[in-house]
């Protein structure tokens, strides 16, 4: 099993910055990509933000150029640096570990609300 605890959530004003942070534990090797989800109400969990074992990053459309993600492999920690947040972005965002290509493991998510 691999353990994630999520922080960094909040409340911030539209064009403000936060930076998540999911710590991994457990069995953490053999873990080949870590990401960031969110849900925002009544809409479908989708993805955010990506990084693999090889650096390799994708982003979804919405948060191109306002969102990066990276990952301190030392902490076994991965981040999502969110700027010029916007209050679409308003959700609950989870972070993922995948593991072995087929297993993924969930974080307990952590509320992100933007204010207009």
């Amino acid at each position: 099993q691999v353990q994630l605890v999520e922080s960094g959530g909040g409340l911030v004003q539209a064009g403000g910055s936060l930076r998540l942070s999911c710590v991994a534990s457990g069995l953490i090797f053999n873990i080949n990509a870590m990401g960031w989800y969110r849900q925002a109400p009544g809409k479908q969990r989708e993805l955010v933000a990506r990084i693999t074992s090889t650096g390799s990053t994708n982003y979804a459309d919405s948060v191109k150029g306002r969102f990066t993600i990276f990952r301190d492999n030392a902490k076994n920690t991965w981040y999502l640096q969110m700027n010029s947040l916007k209050p679409e972005d308003t959700a609950v965002y989870y972070c993922n570990a995948q593991r072995l290509l087929t297993l993924n493991y969930w974080g307990q998510g952590t509320q992100v609300t933007v204010s207009s």
